[in-house]
């Protein structure tokens, strides 16, 4: 276990208590990665509602867009939002990759790269590698998506690329 991990864990080293934590948290976080890998792929068919029956969210959820733009709230996502989310993405597969996991005691953070290959608002299908972070919260026994960052530099862009991104050129 990496020294983040272990460091959130709130047992001591070493004794039954931290082996039964740690094992629990490894199920949790191998749970929560083959979900997210499964709706996200979902997604990008345009299965909206196997999405949505995976990946339950709290009332206070946010998104970070790989598009950029002011972050939404879970009170800004209508039906419209998910109908119009369903035609967005089409025709598309992806698998995930596990970058690093943290584990707290009531929150899971994953960040991963999602690798799809997908038509996306229209375009053709073409590879797109996204950067993610989820982070979970528990509720009682189920774990909920609270936040969700997006952003599209699976690969190295030049310090002028940045820096024109970050002035929205």
């Amino acid at each position: 276990m990496s020294p983040s991990r272990r460091s959130l864990l709130t047992a001591g080293a070493g004794s039954l208590t931290a082996r039964v934590r740690d094992s629990q948290a490894d199920a949790a976080v191998a749970a929560l990665a083959r979900i997210s890998e499964k709706a996200n792929a979902a997604l990008m068919r345009g299965d909206v509602a196997t999405y949505r029956a995976l990946v339950p969210r709290t009332r206070d959820f946010t998104l970070m867009s790989p598009f950029g733009g002011t972050p939404s709230r879970e009170a800004d996502i209508t039906e419209k939002t998910w109908d119009d989310m369903s035609r967005f993405f089409r025709n598309g597969t992806l698998k995930q990759e596990i970058v690093q996991t943290y584990v707290g005691t009531d929150m899971i953070v994953l960040a991963v790269i999602e690798r799809a290959h997908v038509e996306v608002g229209g375009l053709p299908a073409q590879d797109w590698a996204l950067r993610v972070t989820l982070v979970y919260r528990r509720a009682g026994r189920q774990w909920l998506l609270a936040h969700r960052h997006a952003d599209p530099l699976g690969h190295a862009v030049t310090l002028q690329q940045s820096a024109a991104l970050a002035r929205g050129v």
